[in-house]
């Protein structure tokens, strides 16, 4: 079998080759934007292929290539700060690459069994009473990154019903872990921490709004969750991959305080607001628990410890190389 992953020198598509190449003997055709090398080199039952599927031509000639009997369509601008500074940017990359994405196959008269990945952040704020949600829940986004989701997941619905792609919509709640950029929240502070511990910064952890609670999974439970939807999953329907509780940011900082070696202060950064956030949001993962078998096996605690490991190792290395 061989598998397509678009984005895959990203941060989930990194766990999910190592994940894939651990647990399964297929092959793997990874893409990754033009630029300069990210992520692991490829293995040996991997190819890594340079694509911007905005570019239509390019993306039909990577399937027909590829042939792929499996898609993990992971490939996004994913940042929601990024998002409110350039909306179009955005809405153009994460909408055209998947229509290209979807319009080869049609081309190819090909039908791999694809799983879009939309968003947790489709369904915006929600009443304590409708918590946690499920798939049928009202899609409310609330900024130019979940509209950009909500369109990708109506989009694979559509060619389902349309021409019968096989298409199966995942829509992950937060997901952490070990290799995310400091952009997001748990490694922005865990590089802070990091710093502070090596005397590279004062010891002081600079935050934003710390009041929103939100549903957080370890990424290495996300990308086993992928692989089982494209083995059992049902095409056509939509899946939430949750932990199904709610966990507070100012947790995250009081436990990565905890377990530091430097007594830290918190400042906090009007800068780092955004223009909307969502004050309590998790999801349930019923659905996916009863057509796959998931569950989410890593805790919170090991996630933040092996994040800030992580942050400390290159902190150790910098000291190292100065």
């Amino acid at each position: 079998m061989r598998v397509l992953i678009t984005g895959a020198t990203g941060f989930v598509g990194t766990h999910l080759r190592r994940h894939l190449l651990s647990s399964t003997d297929w092959e793997i055709v990874g893409t990754a934007f033009p630029g300069p090398p990210a992520g692991p080199t490829p293995g040996s039952r991997e190819e890594l292929i340079l694509l911007d599927l905005r570019d239509a031509e390019a993306t039909q000639t990577a399937l027909a290539e590829s042939s792929p009997d499996y898609v993990v369509h992971l490939a996004a601008q994913a940042h929601v700060p990024t998002a409110y500074k350039d909306p179009w940017a955005t809405l153009q990359n994460n909408i055209l690459g998947q229509l290209n994405l979807f319009e080869s196959c049609r081309a190819l008269k090909i039908d791999p069994r694809i799983i879009v990945i939309g968003s947790g952040e489709e369904y915006g704020r929600a009443a304590q009473a409708d918590l946690p949600l499920v798939e049928d829940h009202p899609l409310r986004p609330e900024n130019p990154y979940s509209v950009s989701k909500v369109t990708q997941d109506v989009m694979g619905y559509q060619y389902f019903i349309s021409y019968g792609l096989p298409v199966i919509r995942v829509r992950p709640f937060n997901h952490v872990g070990p290799g995310q950029s400091s952009r997001f929240v748990l490694p922005a502070f865990a590089s802070q921490v990091a710093e502070i511990e090596g005397g590279r910064r004062e010891p002081l952890l600079r935050v934003g709004n710390l009041a929103p609670e939100r549903d957080f999974t370890d990424v290495r439970d996300v990308v086993r969750a992928y692989r089982l939807l494209l083995l059992h999953g049902t095409v056509g329907e939509v899946y939430n991959v949750a932990s199904g509780r709610p966990y507070a940011i100012q947790s995250i900082v009081d436990e990565l305080r905890a377990i530091s070696s430097t007594e830290i202060k918190i400042e906090v950064d009007p800068e780092r607001y955004r223009p909307a956030d969502i004050p309590v949001i998790y999801g349930s993962a019923d659905k996916l628990r009863r057509d796959t078998g998931w569950t989410a096996k890593i805790p919170m605690s090991q996630t933040i410890d092996d994040v800030l490991a992580e942050w400390r190792a290159t902190m150790h290395s910098k000291i190292d190389r100065s």
